[in-house]
This record gives C-alpha cells, structure tokens and sequence, in this order.
C-alpha cells in the first residue's frame, strides 16, 4: 500500500509532500505532465513574484476568503521569504512590495526545490495522470497502463479550470461531486477583457498603457495594462477584474494626477487650428496611446467640462472577460463547507486538498501563490497525522 500520496506537482503539492516528508512520511507524487509545476514556470518567466512584503492586515485584504487567515498566519510573506532563502535564493523586496528571487526566474529556483525533495526521498511519477476512483483507490492513466493506488493518506493539488495546456483543466470535478464533494462554480479571476477594436486602433496592439487609474465600483487602481488585439489585458485589469467580471461598469482615469478643474482650465482655449490628437497632446500631455482610447471610447468628442469628465471617467466598453482558460486564476472550486478545519473533505476521510482547487480568489502581486504555499503546507501537516 502507498503511504502518502500527492497528486498533482505544482506549488501547493509540492509543499504538501515536503510537509508529509519532513512528518517522515514516505511519498509518492504523481503528475499528469511531462515534468512538474509547468504553471508555476510559465508565471516566472517574466520574474517569479514570490509574494508581497506589506503588514499582515494589508496583506488579507487582498482575499476573498477569511478562513485562510490561519494559514497565512503559519506561512505569511515572511515565511515565504525565509523558505526561499533556505532553498538556497535569496530574494529582494521591488519599489512596489512585490518579493522576488535575486535569479527572478522560476527555473533555479524549482531545480531548487526538486532537489530537495529528492533527497528527502520524495518520488516523482511524471506523464502519471489521475482518471478517478476505482472502487476505494485512485486510477491513473500511464506510459505503462492503467494503475491504481492505495494510498494510507492523499493530497490532491490539481489546480483550478485555467492553463488547460499547463495542467489545470479541472478534470477532477465530476469525480469529487460524484463522492458528494460540494464544488462551487468556477468564474475567470485575474483576467482580460474582450474589446471589438475600430481598426485604426490596430496600430496600438502590444502597447501599454501608463499613468492611468481604473475604477469598477468603489475600487480604484493605479497599474499599468495592455492594448492587445483581443482586448485590455495586464496587471491593471487584473487587479479591477472581480468586480468588473460581477457586474461593475469599467472606467478609466486617464489623468489621474490631476485634477477635474485643472483639465478644464487647459482645455479653455480650444484646439484652434490643431487636430484634436495635437492639441490634448499639448494641453494635457497625453500620449498616443491614451489619445487613441479617448477615441476610441469618447466619440464624437465633447467639448469643454463634458471632454473634461470624460478624461477622468472615460467608460471601457468591453464584451466581458477572456475565456476562463486565458484567465490567470480563478473563483470557484471545493468550497469551504465541504472541508473540515485541516483541509480534509468531509466527504472522504484521508484525502485533503490545497491550492487553487479551493475556493478563493486573490489578485496576482504574491498572493496567489503564497495561499497556494500555505494551504500546501497546512494539508501536508494534517495529513501527515493520519494513521
């Protein structure tokens, strides 16, 4: 009989094992793709942004759901710095709070941590993916057939419905149900917006936007985003992207430093024999690329205070979110009733889950991979208990 057994190897798992290894457990992890943690490399390609460095209270704002608060009391940004560090990388804080490794890559630093697992004798079974129940053990598919397992205890870390290609496809779903697990539906979290462009917005694709503000509802945010083809996408939106994705209208500050008279005083005079492009340029300073979605968004232009209000509250008229599978997290999962305190379902004694199966929702900044560290290590400790 296996003793205990994780499935699925990206961040949340592999911090489970590494609880359940250090308990002295003997583990084995079983990961459907050719190598582990494909998501958590991807999301490290442009920097891995471990976590956020800012006072706990801030830092559990950022979520949706309060009951992870004693999870992040046991593995918080602090802790998530000092594991780095044991792992052997050392990390910086950015201008913003955001926690990277000094390698900023995620390729060292998962080598890293493979490596240590292995010498705490930690298996991996790569291209082994789980197929559901057979009776009371857990079917897989493999390279060399069909196999079933019957583990003492389980972790299961299988991740959300988002990066299909990467692992997160939410095949589990129908499975758990079946067991009576409660699954809230999944919604895109941390994601763009479809926009169908005029074409003489082509000539922007790829460009960003700086120095503007976002607000949806009561929530305004500073942060840069991206004019893509498909739509608005990037870090700005993402951050505005729950409350826009529930029904709140998206708009834009373009000129958020300044103030509503201010803009009024510098659009007095009129465009005279400038074109309308030329003369906010002049008057206000606007580049090209905020000049294009004024445009694109505010036609025909108005004139005097009306131009005004619509340079800080120019509506984003958008076709609603990307598909779930483009978005870079998302709500929905086991929900909270359906787990005990320890993250055991309550539906199958010995077998926990952590991660982004679990319902919750964050923003990116280090928050979404810290809950997925810390609900990792809460399971693993629970489950190294079990007899």
């Amino acid at each position: 009989m296996t003793d205990a057994l994780l499935i699925g190897a990206g961040p949340a798992g592999l911090m489970a094992a590494e609880a359940l290894a250090a308990a002295g457990r003997r583990v084995m992890i079983c990961e459907a793709k050719p190598s582990p943690a494909r998501k958590f490399l991807m999301a490290g390609k442009s920097g891995l942004n471990l976590t956020k460095d800012e006072p706990f209270d801030t830092f559990m704002q950022n979520y949706d759901a309060d009951w992870l608060r004693p999870m992040l009391e046991v593995f918080g940004p602090a802790e998530v710095m000092d594991w780095a560090r044991g792992l052997g990388q050392e990390v910086f804080t950015g201008s913003t709070g955001r926690v990277f490794p000094e390698a900023m890559k995620a390729s060292p630093f998962l080598r890293a941590w493979l490596r240590r697992l292995d010498a705490a004798g930690v298996g991996l079974r790569t291209r082994w993916r789980w197929a559901g129940f057979d009776g009371d053990g857990f079917a897989f598919e493999t390279p060399a057939g069909r196999q079933v397992l019957h583990p003492k205890v389980t972790v299961l870390a299988l991740g959300g419905a988002s990066w299909a290609r990467l692992g997160s496809d939410a095949a589990w779903v129908p499975w758990l149900a079946k067991k009576g697990v409660e699954i809230a539906p999944f919604k895109p979290a941390n994601v763009g917006f479809r926009v169908n462009w005029s074409p003489h917005m082509a000539r922007h694709f790829g460009q960003p936007v700086k120095g503007a503000a976002l607000i949806a509802g009561g929530q305004v945010e500073r942060g840069e985003f991206v004019i893509s083809e498909r739509g608005v996408e990037g870090g700005g939106v993402y951050s505005v992207s729950r409350a826009v994705r529930d029904g709140a209208a998206l708009m834009l500050d373009l000129l958020p430093d300044r103030s509503l008279s201010d803009i009024e005083g510098r659009l007095a005079t009129g465009p005279g024999k400038d074109t309308a492009a030329n003369w906010l340029r002049k008057a206000l300073r606007l580049d090209p690329v905020r000049i294009a979605l004024l445009q694109e968004w505010g036609r025909p232009l108005p004139k005097g205070e009306a131009l005004a209000r619509l340079i800080k509250a120019l509506p984003v008229r958008h076709d609603g979110p990307r598909p779930i599978d483009e978005a870079i997290s998302v709500a929905g999962g086991i929900a909270r009733g359906a787990l005990t305190d320890n993250l055991e379902l309550n539906a199958l004694p010995g077998v926990f889950a952590a991660g982004e199966m679990l319902d919750w929702e964050a923003p990116t900044g280090g928050y979404l991979l810290t809950a997925c560290l810390a609900t990792g290590l809460w399971a693993g400790r629970a489950a190294a208990k079990v007899k």
